[in-house]
C-alpha cells in the first residue's frame, strides 16, 4: 500500500470516528424528568388551564369598567306611514274685536244663529284648512338605527368582587393541579427510571449466574470423561444450565420493555435505546435516616389537598355570589342613539340622533324563595367541600405513616439481604470446595448457586425498594418537588 493511499485510509477513519454514534444515549434521573415534564401532554393541558384561568381573571377585572357597545339595525317595510286616510279639512278661526276673542268660522242664520248640519249635527264652517293627505305620508320602507351605549356598574351586589375572587382561586387551584400532576409524572418516572437500574443488575446477575453454572457444567463434563462423575450428573448441570439461559433471556427481554416504558413515560420514541447513568450502581447504605416531618407542613405542602383548599375558596365566593342575586343593583348608563329617517325638526330622510344619561336600578322583591334557596345549596356545597378536605387530611396521614414503615422497612430488609448475600457467597464457596474434594455432589453446588442467586436478585431489588421507598415517601409528604 502507498503511502498515499494510507493518508486517505487514516482520514477516512478519523472522519469516521468524529461522525455522530448511533450507539444509545445515557440519560441521569434528572435528565430524564426534564423531558418527562417538558414533553407530558397532560402537564401540558395543565398549564393551559392555568393560561385560561389567567384569562378570565383578566375577564373579571374588566367589570369594574364600563362597558361600551354598539347596536346597529335595518328594517325594510313593505308600507309607507299615512297618519291621515284622506285630505284633512280643518275648520278656521277668526279674531272679533268685539269681544276681543276667537271665533271659528261658521254658517249662521240672519240672526247669528250657527247653522248645524242635518246630516252630521256638527256646526257648517265657512272657511276651513285643508291638509293633503300626501303631507301626513312618510316614507319608512328603508330604515336605519343605531346606538352607542356605555354601561358602569355602581353597585352588583358585591357580584363583581365575587367574581374576581372566584377567578383568583380558580387560577391558584389550576397552578396546584399542574403541580400535583408534575409530581405524579416525577414519580412515574423515578419508579421506570430504577426499573431499568433493577433489570440492567439483574441482567448482569444473570450473565454471572449462566457463567456460574457454566463453569460447573464444564468441570462435570471433565469428570465424566475422567470416569469419576455419572451421566445423570451432567444432565442435572445441563438442565439448569438451560434454565439459567432462559432465566437469562426473559431479564434482557424485561430490560428493553422496560427501557421502552422509560422512553415513553420521558416522551421519547418508544424505540429508544435508553441508557441510564446510575446502571452501574452499587450503593452500600449503612445508617438509616430518620424521616422527619410535622404533619401540618405535609398537608400545606400537598398539592392535590391545595387543589382542595382553593376549591373551598371559589365555593366560598359562589355563595357571595348567590347571595347578590338577592340584593339591589346600580348602574349609570349613557347612549348616543341615531336613526334615518329621523324625527328631530321633523321627518327627514337623513341620519339625526342625540345622547341621553340616565341610571337603572334593579331591586329583586319575590322569587318564591328560588334565589334564597340557590344561596342555601351553595352553602352546603362549601360544607362538603370542608368535610372532603377533612376526610383527606386523615388518608394523608394514614398514607404518609405507612410510608415511613415502608421506607423503615426497605432498609430493614436490605440490611437483612446484605447478611443472606455474604451467607450464600460463604455457602456457595465452601459448595465449591467441597465439590472439588469429593464430599459434596453436584446436586449441593446448584443448590448452593440458587441460594446464591436468590440472595443476590433479594439484594438488588431491597437496593432499589429504597430509591423507591425514599421517592414515594418525598412525594407523598410533598417535598417532591421539580
Amino acid at each position: 500500500m502507498t503511502l498515499q493511499k494510507l493518508i486517505f485510509t487514516g482520514g477516512l477513519l478519523l472522519y469516521a470516528s468524529s461522525l455522530p454514534q448511533a450507539d444509545a444515549q445515557t440519560y441521569s434521573l434528572d435528565s430524564c424528568r426534564y423531558m418527562a415534564i417538558h414533553n407530558n401532554k397532560t402537564i401540558r393541558m395543565a398549564e393551559e388551564s392555568i393560561r385560561g384561568a389567567g384569562y378570565e381573571r383578566k375577564a373579571a377585572k374588566s367589570l369594574y369598567l364600563p362597558g361600551i357597545d354598539f347596536t346597529g339595525t335595518y328594517f325594510y317595510n313593505q308600507r309607507t306611514i299615512n297618519l291621515l286616510g284622506e285630505d284633512a279639512k280643518l275648520p278656521t278661526m277668526s279674531f272679533d274685536p268685539s269681544t276681543q276673542s276667537f271665533k271659528y268660522n261658521v254658517l249662521t242664520d240672519p240672526t247669528g244663529v250657527p247653522i248645524k248640519d242635518p246630516a252630521t249635527g256638527s256646526y257648517i264652517p265657512t272657511e276651513v284648512a285643508v291638509i293633503p293627505k300626501e303631507a301626513m305620508s312618510f316614507d319608512t320602507h328603508n330604515v336605519f338605527a343605531g346606538a352607542f351605549t356605555l354601561t358602569q356598574p355602581v353597585y352588583m351586589g358585591g357580584q363583581i368582587k365575587a367574581l374576581n375572587e372566584i377567578t383568583k382561586y380558580a387560577e391558584k387551584m389550576a397552578s396546584a393541579a399542574r403541580n400535583s400532576v408534575v409530581q405524579d409524572v416525577v414519580f412515574a418516572v423515578d419508579q421506570a427510571y430504577w426499573t431499568v437500574v433493577s433489570l440492567k443488575a439483574k441482567q448482569k446477575l444473570a450473565d454471572s449466574f449462566v457463567t456460574l453454572v457454566d463453569t460447573l457444567h464444564y468441570s462435570v463434563k471433565a469428570m465424566l470423561d475422567a470416569g469419576v462423575a455419572t451421566r445423570s450428573d451432567l444432565l442435572t448441570v445441563e438442565v439448569k444450565l438451560n434454565e439459567a439461559k432462559i432465566a437469562k433471556t426473559k431479564v434482557e427481554n424485561g430490560l428493553t420493555l422496560a427501557r421502552m416504558a422509560l422512553a415513553q413515560v420521558c416522551g421519547l420514541p418508544v424505540q429508544s435505546d435508553m441508557h441510564v447513568a446510575d446502571e452501574d450502581f452499587d450503593n452500600n447504605y449503612t445508617n438509616m435516616p430518620e424521616p422527619i416531618f410535622n404533619m401540618e407542613d405535609v398537608y400545606r405542602r400537598r398539592q392535590d389537598l391545595e387543589v382542595i383548599r382553593q376549591g373551598i375558596s371559589v365555593l366560598e365566593q359562589r355563595e357571595k355570589l348567590a347571595m347578590g342575586n338577592m340584593l339591589p343593583k346600580l348602574a349609570v348608563v349613557g347612549a348616543y342613539e341615531f336613526s334615518n329617517p329621523n324625527m328631530n325638526n321633523g321627518f327627514r330622510k337623513r341620519f339625526g340622533g342625540g345622547f341621553s344619561v340616565g341610571a337603572t336600578l334593579s331591586v329583586p322583591i319575590w322569587h318564591w324563595g328560588g334565589r334564597y334557596n340557590h344561596y342555601r345549596a351553595t352553602k352546603a356545597a362549601t360544607t362538603a367541600q370542608k368535610l372532603m378536605l377533612d376526610d383527606l387530611e386523615e388518608k394523608v396521614n394514614l398514607q404518609v405513616t405507612q410510608a415511613k414503615f415502608s421506607f423503615q422497612e426497605a432498609f430493614k430488609t436490605y440490611n437483612m439481604t446484605r447478611s443472606n448475600m455474604n451467607s450464600a457467597d460463604e455457602n456457595l464457596r465452601s459448595a465449591q470446595e467441597g465439590f472439588r474434594e469429593g464430599v459434596l455432589t453436584t446436586s449441593d453446588v446448584i443448590a448452593a448457586q440458587t441460594a446464591w442467586l436468590q440472595a443476590n436478585s433479594e439484594k438488588i431489588d431491597a437496593e432499589i425498594g429504597i430509591h423507591l421507598c425514599e421517592v414515594y415517601l418525598e412525594k407523598v409528604i410533598g417535598k417532591l418537588n421539580y
